[in-house]
């Protein structure tokens, strides 16, 4: 039996300089709950079931996103143009503490009563069934019910495109 040495462990500067290397499609969730809305830019999201269908999505728990969308039973999940760093930017340097973000840009009400994103290349909504918490986020696993693919959604907004962003909260 072979075991691990310390010369064997990542180390975390190591992890970060290869995370940072993956180009990660990003996201923008929006949500509705008890009168409020949220969204933000989010990098941690992937599909996590074919069948039944199912995505999952994380919120850091510093976000006002994750304040509204601990509460909520349904998110909308858009995916971005590769040129539309504009709405990347405005979802993930502002703060819905802040600033209302959708006083700012288009969008409209959508299945659920959720924000739905004129901008959006793609977007779906889903029912929230289960959460659960990994750290500094918590994961929203989601049924998709209800969505869109508009045309022009060939490339789409990557980590790589919002590399200068500052965000409006730490992780």
């Amino acid at each position: 039996m072979t075991t691990s040495s310390e010369a064997d462990r990542l180390d975390p500067a190591a992890f970060d300089q290869l995370v940072a290397r993956l180009d990660y499609p990003m996201f923008v969730v929006t949500v509705e709950a008890g009168g409020t809305q949220a969204g933000c830019l989010v990098g941690f999201a992937t599909q996590a079931s074919i069948d039944p269908a199912r995505f999952l999505v994380c919120l850091s728990t510093a976000n006002h996103t994750y304040a509204v969308a601990r509460d909520a039973a349904h998110l909308a999940i858009h995916v971005l143009r590769a040129d539309d760093v504009p709405t990347a930017h405005l979802f993930g340097e502002l703060t819905g503490d802040d600033v209302d973000k959708f006083a700012r840009c288009a969008w409209r009400k959508g299945p659920h009563g959720l924000p739905i994103l004129d901008a959006a290349a793609a977007w779906f909504t889903g029912t929230v069934v289960d959460r659960h918490p990994f750290g500094d986020h918590v994961g929203f696993l989601v049924e998709p019910d209800a969505g869109e693919v508009r045309a022009g959604a060939h490339a789409l907004l990557t980590f790589r495109n919002v590399t200068d962003l500052d965000a409006g909260h730490d992780a």
